[in-house]
């Protein structure tokens, strides 16, 4: 199924779980950007969730929970994963090793916190970062982590401690890698299908999912604003949807600009000036998140005039610019 002998190849990525898909995929024989496969994944959404809560805000999505990038390059290329989880740490320790003398590049489900390479500033409890683990030199593994430009290493017992870490989401050591992969891909089916999904998550029914989630969000601000604790609430609300955004993941912006790569790749693949038409209007989509994150983060920390209803106006601009996009590809 994979050449042992073949060196692995590390490519910086922005988001976690699309670049080591992506690039386990790429190294077992099957070439594949980031974009591609979080574009085929159909991994896009918008969801504001205030039943799950973070830090006692409400959770909100810009892409579907961790995992379905893996899951959903899966069902529709027609490949499988091997999947394992441990109950106990030394078994997924020796499952590893086993994994690295046979020379099989594997991918782990870690946290952040525990993952010593990481700069102390950019650490906190996030159980679903992905990273490659391709090799071992002494006591030291040889990760490749797509969020950084180059490859590093980790020693053992950190790396245990990150795959076993405990909290929401905790990975029990989840380790996977290709087993099938398909002879040929057809990319015009592979991609309509993901495209057709995507857009019945993104123009849903449900109020506070997609294209109407935007918009209850900024609907959202503006109650708060009027709340009998809005002086004290309303900026750490601000901050906290700026942080979902902007800092856990690549955030909103950054997923809307990876699915506009998407299009644009999936365009010129398929001869089709539609999707590379969709790919600009949603990269118009991904500069006014960035300008509305922006915008909230100087009226948070008092550099700017709090004026709720132009974060309420500028989000149903994201709102319409996004609706336009999915507009421009409901034929397909």
């Amino acid at each position: 199924m994979f050449d042992a002998a073949a060196p692995f190849q590390h490519r910086q990525s922005a988001h976690c779980e699309s670049g080591v898909v992506s690039n386990l995929l790429t190294h077992h024989g099957l070439p594949m950007s980031e974009a591609m496969a979080f574009g085929i994944s159909a991994s896009l959404t918008f969801a504001y969730m205030p039943m799950i809560k973070m830090a006692g805000m409400p959770v909100i999505a810009y892409r579907m929970f961790p995992g379905s990038i893996i899951r959903g390059v899966e069902k529709r290329l027609g490949m499988k994963w091997a999947r394992r989880r441990f109950s106990d740490p030394r078994a997924g320790a020796a499952a590893l090793d086993e994994e690295v003398r046979a020379g099989r590049p594997v991918g782990l489900q870690t946290c952040i916190y525990w993952l010593p390479y990481f700069p102390e500033e950019m650490r906190f409890h996030f159980n679903s970062h992905n990273i490659v683990v391709y090799g071992r030199d002494g006591e030291d593994y040889l990760i490749s982590d797509p969020v950084f430009e180059e490859t590093t290493r980790c020693d053992g017992p950190a790396l245990t401690r990150a795959r076993f870490a405990k909290g929401d989401m905790a990975a029990k050591g989840h380790m996977y890698y290709p087993t099938e992969l398909p002879s040929s891909v057809d990319y015009e089916r592979v991609i309509k299908s993901a495209i057709r999904w995507n857009y019945k998550t993104m123009n849903g029914p449900v109020p506070i999912a997609g294209i109407r989630g935007i918009r209850f969000l900024g609907r959202n601000i503006v109650k708060v604003s009027q709340g009998a604790e809005a002086e004290k609430m309303l900026p750490l609300y601000l901050g906290h949807i700026v942080r979902m955004q902007e800092e856990i993941g690549t955030g909103g912006a950054g997923f809307r600009f990876l699915y506009a790569s998407f299009l644009q790749e999936a365009g010129k693949l398929l001869n089709n000036d539609r999707l590379l038409e969709a790919s600009k209007a949603f990269t118009d989509a991904g500069d006014e998140w960035r300008r509305f994150a922006l915008n909230a983060t100087k009226m948070c920390r008092g550099r700017a005039k709090m004026d709720v209803k132009a974060l309420d106006a500028q989000l149903n601009h994201v709102a319409d610019r996004e609706q336009e996009m999915w507009a421009l590809l409901r034929g397909l």
